[in-house]
């Protein structure tokens, strides 16, 4: 099954892809509207999505 790291990557790409899916449809970044436009934890927020996303494609690549 799923381990614990699995799953926090997988929901912080669930979050990052709502997010791309809000900025795409309606102009809206979520993250900039509760962290701030480029601030410190927004910046690390995107930043372990992104991290999230190479891990996931680790994990898919890896699993048979």
């Amino acid at each position: 099954m799923f381990k614990t790291i699995d799953l926090v990557a997988l929901a912080l790409l669930i979050v990052g892809g709502l997010n791309w899916g809000l900025v795409g449809a309606f102009g809206f970044d979520l993250v900039a509207a509760i962290f701030g436009e480029m601030s410190l934890l927004s910046r690390i927020v995107y930043i372990v999505v992104g991290l999230s996303a190479v891990y996931m494609i680790y994990f898919a690549a890896t699993k048979k």
